[in-house]
């Protein structure tokens, strides 16, 4: 992956793009804002970016839907084992971003056994400076775009912005 050398990216400005990313490709708000978090960690923790790009491609369907889901059955204990042809990879950046301590195990190409202990916090790796994603920014800066407001006269006339009362 090409990219300015030295550019990089805090843990919560990933989170946030990644977030706006996902809602301007159609995903729910309280999905998009869970994949925000599970990017975050996916790329702290050194995994591939594209697992990210690719999840994004399949929406309003894919992984930014169905697994924030099936961890929620797993986090009621309706279940302990979901189905995702996600990569490997983020599943394990969405388990690892569960408030309670939890792990996931694959059980064979598409099957996780997920274990949660619900008396203990999860642990957090410290956030730290995110590089060597320049491609995958630049594509959820445009999905986000998305999610803007067009400037013109109709928006500011229905209050976008400082609407019309701008008179700094």
């Amino acid at each position: 992956m090409t990219g300015e050398p030295g550019v990089s990216w805090s843990a919560a400005e990933i989170l946030a793009l990644a977030g706006k990313a996902a809602r301007g490709a159609g995903a729910p708000a309280g999905q998009a804002a869970r994949f925000g978090r599970a990017a975050a960690h996916h790329l702290m923790a050194g995994h591939r970016p594209d697992d990210l790009d690719r999840a994004l491609d399949a929406l309003p369907g894919g992984p930014v839907i169905h697994l924030p889901a099936a961890l929620d059955e797993v986090m009621a204990g309706d279940s302990t084992v979901i189905t995702s042809d996600a990569p490997g990879n983020l599943v394990h950046s969405y388990v690892a971003v569960l408030p309670f301590a939890s792990r996931a195990r694959a059980q064979g190409p598409d099957t996780w056994q997920i274990d949660v202990d619900l008396s203990q916090p999860s642990p957090r790796i410290p956030p730290r400076r995110i590089a060597g994603a320049q491609a995958l920014v630049e594509k959820m800066t445009e999905l986000a775009a998305r999610t803007f407001v067009p400037e013109t006269e109709a928006s500011r006339a229905a209050g976008a912005g400082a609407g019309l009362t701008d008179n700094d």
